[in-house]
């Protein structure tokens, strides 16, 4: 396990202008391998970000904007309740993050998730999983630095890719290895 401190950054609720920032920091087809292998329209985010606002306001979290230590938009991670209703688990609390390229292996990711939990936590939540691609070995060191155990594998039915569903209980306290 490396020691390196992780890096300073803040979450904050995505505002409109986030929207925006997400579509430029993301549109890096490295950045969408695992989301659908391109670049989303700019309306995906703007309605992405509305839809983080009302869980916000609802549930007390959301997938918020991360922002980097200079005050840059990096990327987001946070909570929400798993959107799908045909596959996956359904009802349940999931956790993510997606990060612009110019973040990646530098801490961002694991902080972020971190804080996620915590806020997860103080907000009543009692389990969260996170759902990973296969293939995403980035995201998968993540989830078990979090100390999320694999508890299914799944396939998804519109690529019909092969994915992981990690769980981990809050009700226990963070794992913090």
């Amino acid at each position: 396990m490396s020691s390196r401190p992780l890096p300073d950054m803040q979450l904050r609720v995505p505002t409109d202008e986030d929207a925006l920032a997400w579509h430029r920091v993301f549109a890096d087809p490295e950045v969408m391998e695992f989301h659908g292998g391109r670049p989303a329209e700019l309306s995906v985010y703007e309605e992405l970000t509305a839809r983080q606002r009302k869980h916000d306001a609802e549930r007390g979290f959301c997938f918020w904007t991360i922002l980097d230590e200079h005050g840059e938009v990096v990327g987001f991670t946070g909570a929400q309740p798993w959107p799908h209703e045909n596959f996956g688990p359904v009802g349940e609390i999931e956790i993510g993050w997606r990060l612009a390229r110019s973040a990646w292996g530098k801490g961002y990711a694991t902080a972020a998730a971190r804080t996620t939990l915590e806020r997860v936590r103080a907000a009543g939540v009692e389990r969260v999983v996170a759902m990973v691609h296969s293939r995403n070995e980035r995201s998968i060191a993540v989830v078990r630095r979090l100390g999320m155990e694999l508890a299914e594998t799944f396939t998804t039915p519109a690529s019909q890719q092969t994915g992981y569903c990690f769980r981990l209980e809050l009700a226990d306290g963070l794992s913090r290895p």
